[in-house]
């Protein structure tokens, strides 16, 4: 009877192996299609991200070459509008000169010319191009450029810009050419 009941204790132990086997087996293998969608849905988004990466990258290629052009357009044709500009004063000048030689008067020939200067100064300051305003005022060695210092007598013009020999400009604020002054001394 002993062996009677080793025996059905070693099938009931058997069949209980089995039981769980075949359940580690089911789990197995419902873990595996798991695992296959995890690897699926990584790919997927892998995928995603690359493309996206390389939309990007094709996006920022296209703007730096935009930018290059548009760079390269502003310093090719920056000064088309200041030039447009002095077509205008240019035309002015010819009709100037064939004037002059059918001019009866000196007047109206300088009238003339002071037009056309009124014209070209009121084109450079459109473009932030100003004279610069020295006399009377005191020397500035970095403002200025001396020519010549004359004697004076009066105490207020020494060390002050007396005359100016030729005018300096500025454009926005920058000296872009120095006036050439004479100064008290």
């Amino acid at each position: 009877m002993k062996k009677d009941k080793d025996i059905e204790r070693e099938e009931q132990l058997l069949d209980e192996e089995q039981v769980e086997t075949s359940e580690n087996t089911e789990t197995n293998q419902e873990e595996q299609p798991t695992e296959v969608d995890e690897v699926e849905a990584l790919k997927s988004e892998l995928e995603t991200i690359q493309d996206d990466y390389l939309r990007l990258r094709a996006e920022y290629e296209n703007y730096r070459k935009r930018t290059l052009k548009e760079k390269s357009d502003l310093i090719k044709y920056g000064g088309e509008k200041i030039v447009g500009g002095f077509l205008d004063i240019m035309d002015d000048i010819e009709l100037a000169i064939k004037n002059m030689k059918q001019a009866e008067s000196v007047e109206g020939l300088v009238e003339g010319v002071e037009i056309i200067q009124n014209k070209f100064v009121s084109a450079l300051k459109a473009q932030g191009v100003n004279a610069m305003e020295v006399i009377g005022k005191d020397f500035d060695a970095d403002q200025h450029e001396a020519v010549a210092m004359v004697p004076t007598e009066e105490a207020d013009k020494k060390g002050k810009v007396i005359d100016c020999v030729q005018t300096g400009y500025t454009l926005n604020d920058k000296v872009i050419r120095h006036p050439k002054v004479v100064v008290g001394n």
